[in-house]
């Protein structure tokens, strides 16, 4: 019987999610009791328990919808301040020049930025000019990183290599043609986790 329960409660997930994938508007009790074959009162049921444990919740005047798809639509608004050189540092654009939504379910949560990368210094590890790089939000980056590192008032994105022992840090590009940058200091903006391409 459990495992008939849980049979159940797969089977009104899946006709929730595609009927929604389909028609763009989650499903009222009815439909659901047509589309898979149980009645109105056992999907009622279902619902009222999947409502409990928090596997479905009431969605508008219409229907229901799992909390699984409303977890996987939630939006961050993330705001695209301009350019970061990827090349010689240059003065960053402060300005938010407008914002983008990305997915929670594929980029997860926090403060992030973006900043169209500019010159040719790291595209090795696939960022060109013209890409936009996702920046997690941060004062602190681990030896190895991807920064926006800021040069008295420049900004620059590069591999961040601290040397305590030498007094500076090392700004790697990941591009074999350019030489490392030393610098005595730098304060990190935050750490590069993803590349979008063709976004905008």
């Amino acid at each position: 019987m459990q495992h008939k329960n849980a049979d159940t409660f797969v089977l009104l997930e899946n006709f929730i999610t595609d009927f929604w994938d389909s028609n763009g508007v989650s499903p009222t009790t009815k439909e659901i009791a047509d589309g898979t074959g149980l009645s109105t009162a056992t999907v009622c049921r279902y619902l009222q328990q999947m409502r409990k444990d928090g596997s479905a919740v009431r969605y508008g005047h219409r229907g229901v919808r799992t909390s699984k798809q409303i977890h996987s639509d939630e939006m961050l608004t993330v705001p695209l301040l301009g350019e970061v050189a990827c090349g010689l540092p240059t003065l960053a654009v402060e300005n938010i020049v407008e914002y983008i939504k990305l997915p929670v379910s594929l980029f997860g949560k926090g403060n992030f930025y973006l900043l169209r990368a500019k010159g040719d210094s790291i595209i090795e590890v696939g960022v060109e000019e013209g890409d936009l790089v996702l920046i997690r939000q941060q004062s602190c980056a681990d030896p190895g990183q991807i920064v926006v590192a800021l040069v008295g008032e420049e900004a620059t994105l590069k591999r961040y290599y601290p040397e305590p022992e030498k007094h500076r840090v090392r700004l790697h590009p990941e591009n074999r043609e350019m030489n490392d940058i030393y610098v005595s200091d730098c304060v990190i903006q935050g750490v590069a986790v993803k590349v979008l391409k063709d976004l905008i």
